[in-house]
């Protein structure tokens, strides 16, 4: 119970948008930060530069046109910083609205001067699947990521990026944006492989041992995570798909190449979850049966030994009967007689019931 009390408190309260002018930034959501930390990565391929600052007013520091400058902001529940910067950029205010709002689905929309996309990023914490809102304005030469709080699946991009591996130095804001994206998706990966290890473990519980009331909390919780996992892929695959055909100047033809790759990742990421899915659908059906099964050997072994006691019980009956003149009392050796019939009738059935298989 704690821990479905757990999970209840990690929804996000979306009564908090109701009758709201629509473009009105509210923080929706439940992980507060005392302040809005501000990460800037400014590269080309013959620079690098990269600090920290918990002001979001240094993100207007950088305008130059010939190197990528990739923004990452940690906290949305300050309003009044993320507010400023994004006066700054001219994003419209329904784009304002989604960034602060966690439970808004992931999606792609298409302004003039950026694109603005919506994705939830899946990782493992604390033996917990945390399921963080981030959102990403992708500009010319720039790159805004939103999150929730500290800690992503981006430290690859940075590696990458400082160590100058790989292309993504000599590519545009473009080429930036797939690689978050991708790090995003191939997290995936790593989130339903474990989803996998848990159901075959799940199976093997059930096939080998007794199953108890924790294998049901298990599986409910599987049933849970992976509702979750398909509410953040689903959407998204539709995002990568829109991606892909959208003719805009900020993304490169070359970059249409890597984002087809994408769109094949999110594609297997989704059939995996269906299967998936129906593989946990089936646990639930799979211990019921076994429960049915433990039931039926249980009320078979009473059965027979019911079956096996009737009789006797009808001999010990007649002979328990207070009749003044029973005949058989009166001889010597009814009670060994008797004791010999009931021991008789007993091997007997059991060798019927051996006989049928029933034991």
């Amino acid at each position: 119970m704690a821990k479905r009390r757990k999970l209840l408190l990690r929804r996000p309260k979306h009564t908090k948008t109701v009758n709201q002018v629509p473009g009105t930034m509210t923080y929706v959501g439940h992980k507060e930060s005392s302040e809005t930390k501000l990460e800037v990565i400014d590269y080309n391929a013959d620079q690098y530069e990269r600090y920290t600052s918990n002001s979001p007013d240094d993100a207007f520091n950088y305008v130059d046109e010939k190197s990528v400058t990739w923004f990452n902001i940690d906290g949305l529940n300050n309003i009044s910083e993320i507010e400023k910067l994004g006066d700054y950029y001219e994003l419209h205010p329904l784009v304002m609205e989604d960034i602060v709002n966690t439970g808004q689905r992931p999606k792609i929309e298409e302004y003039q001067d950026y694109l603005f996309i919506v994705a939830k990023m899946l990782y493992h914490k604390d033996g917990e699947i945390e399921n963080e809102h981030i959102s990403m304005i992708v500009g010319k030469n720039y790159v805004i990521t939103f999150q929730e709080s500290d800690g992503d699946v981006f430290d690859p991009i940075r590696e990458r990026l400082e160590t100058s591996k790989g292309r993504i130095r000599g590519k545009g804001a473009d080429y930036l944006m797939f690689a978050l994206l991708d790090a995003i998706i191939d997290n995936y990966f790593l989130v339903i492989d474990d989803m996998s290890d848990r159901i075959e473990l799940l199976e093997e519980s059930l096939f080998t041992n007794r199953p108890s009331d924790d294998i049901v909390y298990e599986i409910q919780d599987l049933k849970r995570n992976i509702l979750r996992i398909r509410r953040a892929v689903f959407p998204l695959r539709e995002v990568i798909s829109r991606l892909e055909k959208l003719e805009n100047e900020i993304i490169d033809p070359h970059t249409g190449n890597y984002i087809r790759d994408l769109y094949d990742h999110i594609i297997q990421i989704s059939e995996n979850i269906e299967i998936y899915r129906e593989m946990i659908w089936g646990l639930m059906d799979m211990y019921m049966t076994t429960i049915s099964n433990k039931m039926n050997e249980v009320m078979k072994v009473l059965t027979i030994m019911a079956s096996i006691f009737i009789p006797l019980t009808f001999i010990a009956g007649i002979y328990g009967m207070n009749f003044e003149y029973i005949p058989e009392l009166q001889w010597k050796y009814s009670y060994f007689v008797l004791w010999g019939v009931m021991i008789i009738i007993f091997l007997l059935m059991l060798y019927y019931f051996k006989r049928k298989k029933w034991l």
